[in-house]
């Protein structure tokens, strides 16, 4: 983790790592957003998995993401 938090716990808690798992997902697809545009799928791809990163890795949370192509 790069930075240090203190969130609340409880409900309060759910509402805001709710609101930054929107936040990381909106920083991929703004990141991969023009290069899907000119057609770049690949680039696109990677630009949003590593803008995807880069945002969990600034969360103050320890867990492992599984994905699935889904093609």
């Amino acid at each position: 983790m790069n930075q240090q938090h203190r969130f609340p716990k409880g409900p309060a808690l759910d509402r805001i790592l709710t609101l930054e798992l929107a936040r990381v997902t909106e920083r991929a697809a703004v990141a991969a957003a023009r290069l899907r545009g000119r057609g770049d799928e690949n680039a696109a791809d990677q630009a949003a998995v590593d803008a995807m990163r880069r945002e969990l890795n600034m969360l103050p949370i320890h867990g492992r993401v599984v994905i699935g192509e889904g093609e």
